[in-house]
């Protein structure tokens, strides 16, 4: 993408109301712009990033054995009052009406409505295990949204449903999912911890919520530094093991990492002093097993081994895509912008021009570019006739991972600089070196040709 042509909506100054760096850096790159009170357009950069992020989710979804399905934003009350939540769930429930009168709502969750899919189509234990899921916006009217995309009223997420016959099998799902979603946030170059949470309004004995450190997390975590060492994007999992799954589960039961709200102060002085670990969280997901609490409710049942019919067993898990990027950057960024890791930068390099208009500096840039598409990348080309200063600015804000930096001084002596955002160091290379570099970083990503 040629810069010049490109919607790229840069503020040099934080609004005001933005008091978080994930915020203020999303608004200042261009990424959002507010419609009203935690309601956000998607521009361009955003967008581009949010797909990013939803991709990841989808390949790791479908790796886990997971079926893909949409459901519609707005649904019956009817079937809330079928589980009871109807009147439950609170002033974060937005309720409607449409011109004939019938109640409905904007989706914040939807057991209901996949509780009802299950029962109108699977009628036998055959046809179990089964877990659908989807990638839709969903609402909840936040009495007080703020931290932009962190705690908007609107948003974007995963949220799965897994249906089994029998609380093993249930449970098989959970540690399934766990594993699943450590390797989803790792592609994203996110250290996210499972901690035991409080199952809210959703209900359920078994809960985790996925926390990503942060100093403007929400929640403070205790936990024991050696969680922060395991890694499971490079480990071969079957997710139908049973056992390889529980592992993993039991690896982070044995290394205590809990939050504010279900501390075990007596359990947490046992952790190894040198490895006691406080700070703050911010929530990225969350999975949950509840039994035949909505099953039972609404009448999902198959026909079990024994010719009687079953309520069969569930769990809810959901992960907040547009949550992600605020998290993303809260995690990730510097006094000068964002930081995006590679597995989810909107361009895989910018490329800028310190001369625009020169013959030779125009000709290594458009190669550059050509090379760079070749190769299954996307290069952000800064065509554009600034000053160079205003270029780099731009660049950093945006927080590409790579910038090939292109000069008639440099192409005299047949190099080019490639600069890392992350580290901030520089190297000259070859304009064919840079490019070959760019490449090899991203196909151990799996990104690219």
């Amino acid at each position: 993408m040629l810069l010049s042509r490109y919607f790229l909506p840069v503020l040099k100054e934080s609004p005001r109301d933005a008091t978080i760096v994930s915020h203020q850096y999303m608004l200042r790159a261009g990424m959002i712009k507010q419609s009203s009170a935690g309601i956000y357009s998607w521009l361009p950069l955003g967008f581009k990033v949010l797909k990013r992020i939803e991709q990841i989710v989808h390949e790791e979804q479908a790796r886990a054995g997971h079926i893909a399905i949409q459901m519609p934003t707005i649904q019956s009350a009817d079937l809330w009052r079928e589980s009871g939540r109807y009147d439950a769930y609170g002033d974060e429930l937005l309720r409607i009406k449409d011109r004939h009168d019938n109640d409905m709502l904007f989706t914040p969750t939807a057991e209901e409505l996949v509780t009802d899919i299950f029962r109108s189509h699977v009628a036998s234990y055959k046809s179990l295990p089964l877990t659908l899921y989807q990638i839709q916006w969903k609402f909840r009217d936040e009495r007080r949204p703020r931290f932009g995309v962190m705690r908007g009223r609107e948003f974007y997420m995963k949220d799965g449903y897994n249906f089994d016959l029998t609380k093993e099998d249930a449970l098989h799902a959970y540690n399934r999912h766990l594993v699943s979603y450590l390797r989803t946030y790792e592609r994203m170059g996110l250290q996210a911890i499972p901690m035991r949470a409080d199952s809210g309004p959703i209900g359920g004995d078994d809960t985790h919520e996925f926390l990503v450190l942060a100093d403007t997390g929400e929640s403070e975590v205790f936990y024991d530094s050696a969680v922060t060492d395991l890694t499971f994007g490079d480990r071969d999992i079957d997710y139908s093991d049973v056992e390889q799954c529980a592992g993993v589960m039991q690896e982070f039961t044995e290394l205590y990492a809990r939050t504010d709200e279900t501390h075990d102060a007596d359990l947490f002085a046992a952790v190894p002093e040198d490895r006691q670990r406080t700070a703050r969280g911010i929530e990225v997901g969350q999975i949950f097993y509840f039994g035949t609490k909505y099953s039972e409710a609404m009448g999902a049942t198959v026909q079990g081994p024994d010719g009687k019919p079953t309520p069969v067993h569930m769990g809810s898990h959901g992960i907040g895509v547009s949550r992600l990027l605020g998290a993303i950057i809260e995690a990730s960024h510097d006094d000068k912008g964002i930081i995006w890791p590679e597995g989810v930068t909107p361009f895989h390099a910018g490329i800028v021009n310190l001369k625009q208009g020169d013959e030779d500096a125009d000709a290594a840039c458009n190669a550059l570019y050509e090379q760079l598409t070749n190769a299954g990348l996307e290069p952000l080309y800064d065509d554009r006739n600034e000053r160079a200063g205003g270029k780099f600015a731009t660049m950093d804000l945006i927080g590409l991972p790579w910038r090939i930096t292109v000069g008639p001084r440099g192409l005299k002596n047949g190099v080019v600089e490639l600069t890392s955002r992350k580290t901030g160091t520089s190297e000259e290379l070859t304009p064919e070196a840079a490019v070959a570099k760019i490449v090899e970083i991203y196909a151990a990503h799996g990104i690219g040709k």
